[in-house]
């Protein structure tokens, strides 16, 4: 009997650990979904490098309780399944929620974001965000665009100049 204790304490750690390390946490419903639709939904979320895990409610509740944050426990009911990302906030809420829209069974409840427990709103909120690469793009165009504009307008100038001379 002892065994099987430790075996779930060992879980509930494990539990526990993914939370304080993760950046991002999804906690969905996957009831419905069928065989092919989990194995598809896994394998985007393996290819973001995203963790994709289902425990046993209890487990989870311990776990939490363990790191405080216990506001996530009222979405733990039913079948549910966890997404856990260390690398990327934005990846798993955005291929979850994306997953979501072409697939009515699997529902998004909730999510820990960077250690604070997110409400559904706000996790589409941020799915609803360009990537990280993305976010990268853009800050790089934005950094560039006064030195392409003082450069257009170093250009215009020669130009004109030249015009004048000829």
């Amino acid at each position: 009997m002892s065994t099987v204790i430790e075996k779930k304490s060992q879980i509930v750690d494990e539990i526990a650990t993914k939370l304080k390390e993760s950046q991002s946490t999804i906690v969905v419903d996957y009831r419905g979904l069928d065989v092919a639709e989990v194995t598809e939904l896994r394998k985007q979320l393996r290819e973001a490098n995203v963790d994709f895990k289902v425990y046993k409610n209890t487990m989870v509740r311990r776990a939490t309780e363990a790191v405080e944050l216990t506001e996530i426990d009222e979405q733990l009911k039913g079948p549910t399944a966890i997404a856990f990302s260390n690398d990327d906030v934005v990846a798993p809420a955005k291929i979850l929620n994306n997953f979501a829209k072409e697939h009515d069974a699997l529902e998004l409840k909730a999510g820990i974001i960077e250690g604070r427990v997110a409400s559904l709103e706000e996790v589409k909120a941020l799915a609803e965000l360009p990537s990280r690469d993305g976010l990268l793009s853009m800050l790089l165009n934005v950094m560039q665009a006064p030195i392409r504009n003082f450069a257009l307008a170093t250009k215009a100038v020669a130009e004109q100049k030249e015009e004048q001379g000829a």
